[in-house]
């Protein structure tokens, strides 16, 4: 017995209950989990850490994130982001393939994973990018190492918006994989541009960014998606929508392995509004663009009503410097993953969400939609990958305590309500009140297929 850890006197948060307990893991696994009802016995002749009244989640699952490694590392790595994910009481990241090269090719993943495996502190997968012309390597792909396919259909990184009907209809007609897609309607989005232009010339207020990059251009790609998922029976994934009218898409049947469709949130759709622009200007330039209050409500209700699935970051840090270019050379994106669950939890101190909500969408549905083998919940046999949190600590988003690589966040000035204590990631306490353990490395995640 002396070789377990004891988790005692924490407040869990799994499976839709709340309650006090204890979680005792032994090597990489939860062993057994107490609950404080009652007549119990705590375990004797462990090592034992009491948690003192913090709270205890699954280890968020983060199934949209870019890390930028290999070609673009000045704006962040493997290695500094996953350090920033552990902050954020995240122990399991997917990576998307727009780095450069780009993941369209299976050395590609290969060599990707080769550098996670020496510099990834929490667990990880990458996607394998569509493009025009790569289904030979789509189709010759071990997804039971892999999350899915990612399809961009918008403007994306060099040559991987598939715009071919040919090839868009074999990826979703002769793969067997999950296909999660960006959806963007590209012919929208260059009119609503020129236009733009036509009206601004080269100064293109920031403000512009969700009416170029439209309401209308979302749902139109996305329905178009849809009805080639319906049409082949294709197992679809959602990403990031940002519009109230996409809703209409979806149902609210559980997210469960055998749901054919589901669909992404992402924290900035859930935080911010058209109206922040004006303040932050491009640092809330992400695509598909922040949009309406109405829009936001709408996401936010759609998640407890269940046709919004799973939350993630779509983390995707750039340098502070590329970020104060003008509209149209200014890129999208930026870094989210070592505040997203703080940002939720503010929300629930806001009566949005409840916890219960939270970890749903942020660790059990991430685990079901992606059939992640043995992680997502605190259970027996499970791995012990877990957030110990304090939700009555509070801390200022300042550049000394941005782990980001870029020294960033759209956050900066802000006060959070809560903070992330520890991190176990496979049962090894890798963050520890603001340490991290540097020798330790996550596991390639596994997908039951």
């Amino acid at each position: 017995m002396t070789s377990m850890l004891y988790l005692r006197n924490g407040i869990i948060v799994n499976e839709g209950g709340v309650f006090k307990g204890g979680i005792l893991i032994e090597g990489d696994y939860i062993y057994d989990i107490i609950k404080y009802t009652g007549e119990y016995s705590e375990p004797k002749d462990t090592n034992t850490i009491d948690l003192k009244g913090l709270y205890v989640f699954p280890g968020i699952i983060d199934s949209h994130v870019h890390f930028r490694e290999p070609g673009m590392t000045q704006k962040g790595s493997i290695d500094s982001e996953s350090k920033a994910a552990l902050a954020g009481g995240i122990t399991s990241i997917m990576e998307m393939p727009n780095t450069i090269p780009q993941t369209t090719t299976l050395k590609r993943l290969e060599d990707k994973i080769k550098i996670a495996e020496e510099s990834s502190p929490v667990n990880y997968a990458f996607f394998l990018g569509a493009t025009n012309n790569n289904l030979n390597e789509l189709l010759s792909a071990d997804y039971s190492n892999v999350p899915g396919i990612k399809v961009f259909m918008g403007a994306s990184t060099g040559d991987m918006l598939v715009d071919d009907q040919e090839s868009i209809v074999n990826i979703f007609n002769k793969t067997k994989s999950l296909i999660a897609v960006h959806c963007e309607d590209e012919n929208i989005i260059q009119h609503n541009l020129i236009q733009a232009k036509t009206k601004f010339g080269d100064n293109i207020p920031m403000e512009m960014h969700p009416l170029i990059r439209s309401s209308e251009a979302c749902y139109k790609s996305s329905l178009k998606a849809l009805s080639l998922a319906l049409k082949y029976n294709t197992r679809l994934h959602l990403l990031h929508i940002s519009t109230e009218k996409e809703l209409e898409l979806f149902n609210d049947s559980p997210c469960e392995p055998e749901k054919q469709v589901t669909a992404e949130a992402c924290v900035h759709h859930l935080l911010f509004t058209d109206n922040d622009y004006i303040q932050k200007q491009s640092l809330i330039k992400w695509n598909p663009a922040i949009k309406t209050t109405a829009d936001r409500e709408a996401l936010r209700k759609n998640i407890i009503a269940g046709k919004i699935d799973v939350i993630s970051t779509d983390h995707a840090p750039h340098t502070f410097e590329e970020k104060q270019q003008p509209y149209i050379s200014c890129p999208s994106g930026a870094p989210m993953i070592q505040h997203s669950l703080p940002v939720m939890l503010d929300l629930y101190d806001q009566g949005v969400f409840k916890l219960e909500t939270i970890i749903e969408k942020m660790c059990h549905n991430p685990a079901k939609c992606f059939n992640i083998k043995k992680r997502g919940f605190i259970r027996k046999g499970y791995y012990a990958d877990l957030a110990i949190v304090d939700l009555n600590s509070k801390w200022k988003v300042k550049k000394d305590n941005i782990l980001y690589k870029c020294k960033w966040s759209p956050l900066e000035g802000h006060t959070l309500k809560s903070k992330v204590i520890h991190t176990f990631v496979n049962g090894k306490h890798v963050y520890n009140k603001g340490g991290i353990d540097e020798s330790y490395k996550g596991k390639l995640l596994h997908f039951s297929k």
